[in-house]
């Protein structure tokens, strides 16, 4: 089969690999759709010791079984004997792989293995495309189930969302699925920023309120993680989800002393898969038209139009 292969920092390789290999109990997926995620950057760029050369990159996908089934994946692979599992955690498992991370192989192919648990069928009204979104959907949909459940009994259901990318993008909408009132979003690239407002009906502002009970960084770097610690109300929360560095930003004193809740969210269970899924086809997170779609052997050219910040769309999709 064909794919796309990280062979070396910056450095992906359109080419002709080894089919694989179903194990017992799982299922080959034709790829049809297949999102660009900013850990795939991040790995791209030599970041990410999680993600060696060389590899399959991407775990965003949706395609059709052999058998004809049209399906989304769920590409976290969790032990279900383990205790995280047991206890509807999934996310927690000591021993869980993800597809794109040795020793499972990515979805930036025509073909992938997976199990035929992590399987979601999609209905006829949802297209291989938007049902691609599924998975950072779910990122975000674990993230804000987890931040509303923080929040106090008295505390206004309002947040705010820094970060226009698909995490963001994802989280403000499931925000608004969920109920909470006034949500707005941050982001920097003013041509994404009127994408976001024009096309998701994002209310995107320049300068936020202060004084926010929840606060979502979908970005993860220094200056977002500062920013939200001056956002966030007293006895406020603030969801960490985006991955952009691993240091520096936070305002502990402020955190301690305003006795303010810090969650590191990471993935989602099998649940939240499933209902972020439920959430997508019955209509209750828009149109899901952000995206714009490439051919899998322009793959290096989408990742350099990913890096230059010229894409509007907060997602990119490739297409084998």
């Amino acid at each position: 089969m064909k794919a796309l292969v990280y062979t070396g920092v910056e450095t992906l390789e359109y080419r002709s690999v080894a089919d694989p290999v179903a194990e017992k109990g799982e299922t080959l997926v034709r790829i049809d759709s297949v999102g660009v995620c900013g850990s795939d950057m991040h790995a791209f760029l030599g970041h990410d010791d999680r993600r060696p050369a060389p590899l399959i990159l991407g775990h965003e996908g949706a395609g059709v079984t052999s058998d004809g089934r049209r399906v989304t994946i769920n590409p976290l692979v969790t032990d279900p004997k383990s205790a995280a599992s047991r206890s509807g955690r999934e996310n927690l498992c000591p021993s869980r792989q993800i597809i794109s991370m040795p020793p499972r192989e990515g979805a930036f192919a025509e073909q992938v293995a997976v199990p035929e648990s992590n399987l979601v069928e999609i209905p006829d009204h949802i297209t291989l495309e938007q049902a691609a979104l599924a998975e950072p959907i779910a990122v975000s949909w674990h993230a804000v189930r987890l931040g509303l459940a923080a929040l106090h009994p008295t505390d206004i259901r309002r947040a705010h969302v820094i970060g226009g990318g698909a995490i963001g993008v994802a989280a403000a909408l499931s925000l608004k699925a969920m109920g909470a009132e006034g949500v707005t979003l941050s982001e920097p690239n003013a041509a994404r920023a009127a994408y976001l407002r024009d096309t998701c009906g994002i209310d995107v502002v320049e300068k936020p309120e202060q004084n926010v009970p929840l606060v979502i960084d979908a970005v993860g770097f220094a200056s977002t993680r500062a920013t939200a610690c001056e956002l966030v109300c007293p006895g406020g929360v603030i969801l960490h989800i985006g991955l952009g560095s691993a240091e520096g930003g936070l305002d502990i004193r402020r955190i301690t002393l305003q006795e303010i809740t810090l969650i590191g969210t990471y993935t989602y269970t099998a649940q939240d898969f499933r209902d972020a899924c439920r959430a997508m086809f019955e209509g209750r997170l828009g149109a899901l038209d952000w995206f714009e779609t490439w051919e899998l052997s322009a793959g290096f050219a989408a990742f350099a139009e990913l890096r230059s910040g010229k894409t509007h769309a907060p997602k990119i999709i490739l297409k084998p």
